[in-house]
């Protein structure tokens, strides 16, 4: 994950600070999803980074979240490949969680098909615990229909961590789902394949908290 996602942000920031449009002490990073997680470690790399915005940033660990999002597509469609699907991710995930793990393991006995080497340096990161350990202000958004990244299983973690913080604002955008569009009823995979766009609420207050910073 360090190679995916570091260097090519760290490199970008240093870009934009060269703008002379830019102010180097006002940039900010906003991160979705998997860009959302990794975004803490990116601000703790480079302390200049002026604040977070963090959508849909998962604080389950990514195996024990596919094997739950596994879980709820197959109780949308169940049938025999979905219950195969669920049981191999299992097996796949505890790989992953046990002590066992190595560089060597092949990636096809793990979960999604990603190297051992991403799995161990995911493991070893705490995307709380590293933001907890930052200064700058943060704004995290979740959607209250993402069943991906949800309400329950990773929203509680950022809370318990920095609700206390003035400077950390945590919102729940109650109709949107992973993506931020907005929508009704159960979640389904269905919808990202219809083209939208994100939820004008989540537009509007990511920019009115940018400029009070």
């Amino acid at each position: 994950m360090a190679d995916e996602y570091l260097p090519p942000v760290l490199a970008a920031v240093q870009l934009l600070r060269q703008q002379p449009e830019v102010a180097p002490d006002r940039i900010h990073l906003l991160g979705h999803s998997m860009g959302g997680k990794v975004a803490p470690r990116i601000a703790a790399a480079d302390p200049s980074i002026a604040g977070l915005v963090l959508l849909a940033a998962d604080t389950q660990p990514m195996h024990e979240a596919a094997v739950r999002v596994a879980r709820y597509l197959a109780e949308l469609a169940p049938g025999p490949s979905a219950d195969e699907l669920v049981s191999a991710l299992i097996r796949q995930a505890a790989l992953v969680a046990g002590p066992e793990l190595s560089p060597d393991t092949p990636s096809h006995l793990l979960p999604l098909g990603l190297s051992a080497a991403y799995w161990l340096d995911l493991r070893a990161y705490d995307p709380v615990d590293t933001a907890a350990r930052l200064v700058c202000p943060m704004l995290i958004l979740q959607g209250g229909r993402d069943y991906q990244v949800t309400v329950a299983d990773d929203l509680p973690r950022w809370q318990e961590a920095l609700a206390h913080r003035p400077e950390v604002a945590i919102r729940i955008h109650q109709d949107v789902n992973h993506l931020f569009f907005s929508g009704s009823g159960q979640p389904t995979p269905a919808e990202y394949t219809r083209p939208g766009h994100v939820e004008p609420a989540v537009v509007d207050e990511i920019a009115a908290w940018l400029v009070r910073q």
